[in-house]
């Protein structure tokens, strides 16, 4: 009887422990079920929450918006349109140096050569052109000598070379209406200068005029029957005026009856005042005589 009773006890404690085992593995099942659907609800819920609990921002438009907010009328629109492409057209001059880029001051060298001194900039043109010749087209129109290439007002500034102040201080006949002569002569000159440096002459002949050219003048004001010097700026077309007639006027003196060929003076004139070398360059001594004389009269 005792061990019957024994083996019905063992059989009913195994039974416990199955049903107890069943129990907790449905629990645990049903507690991962619900933890599930919890998360999915707050991954679903996430944003909605956030943007009820979160403040709404202050959208702050900007002065631009504004403006197009408010030029909703067409015809505005219509006028803002037309001015910008008025704005955004380019000039005659640039439509003229984009179409002929290609061409070669005497179809040897570029002429797109970038002037660094602002003041000069407008007045020094740099067009593309094969021959720098004119014929005088501009000639009755004040001031418009500036839209001369620069190499053509070179070259007349070398065929009136004699003159000195007011009066012609010394003969320039031989070179005066000789084209042929003075272009071949301006021709070589810049060979030389690209001998020598090893640079575009073009380039080279621009540096020694925004160096040569003064930045202050010297004005007489007469009062009381007496004439008294003040110191002025000088306007642009004046500073490239006098560097011009100093330079050809220095090589013209070095090879006046046969001392040295005329582009060689005037090649070693450019390079000088382009490297800014006072020893050699007769325009940089009249420059700082004439800043000199402007600076004591102020």
């Amino acid at each position: 009887m005792a061990e019957e009773q024994v083996a019905a006890m063992g059989e009913t404690k195994q039974a416990v422990a199955t049903e107890t085992s069943e129990t907790k593995s449905e629990v645990l099942a049903e507690k991962t079920e619900t933890k599930v659907e919890t998360q999915s609800e707050l991954s679903s819920d996430a944003p909605r929450s956030k943007r009820a609990t979160e403040p709404k921002k202050k959208v702050v438009k900007s002065s631009v918006a504004v403006q197009k907010e408010e030029n909703t009328n067409p015809a505005e629109i219509k006028e803002q349109k037309e001015v910008k492409k008025i704005e955004e057209k380019p000039s005659a001059e640039d439509l003229r140096k984009k179409k002929f880029a290609h061409l070669k001051l005497f179809n040897r060298w570029q002429v797109d050569v970038v002037v660094s001194d602002a003041g000069l900039k407008p007045y020094m043109n740099l067009s593309p052109v094969l021959v720098p010749w004119s014929a005088g087209r501009n000639i009755k129109k004040q001031f418009w000598k500036s839209k001369k290439s620069i190499v053509e007002r070179l070259m007349l500034k070398l065929m009136v070379t004699g003159h000195k102040g007011k009066k012609h201080y010394r003969t320039s006949g031989p070179n005066a209406g000789q084209l042929v002569t003075i272009y071949n002569a301006v021709q070589k000159t810049f060979e030389i200068i690209e001998q020598k440096t090893k640079k575009n002459p073009i380039e080279v002949f621009v540096r020694a005029i925004e160096v040569g050219s003064p930045r202050e003048g010297v004005s007489y004001i007469e009062y009381g029957g007496v004439r008294y010097p003040k110191s002025a700026d000088m306007s642009p077309q004046r500073r490239i005026d006098l560097v011009l007639r100093w330079m050809t006027q220095a090589a013209f003196a070095q090879s006046f009856k046969g001392k040295k060929h005329v582009w060689d003076a005037l090649a070693d004139e450019i390079v000088a005042t382009a490297n800014n070398d006072a020893t050699k360059s007769a325009c940089l001594a009249k420059r700082t005589d004439l800043e000199r004389q402007a600076g004591a009269s102020r």
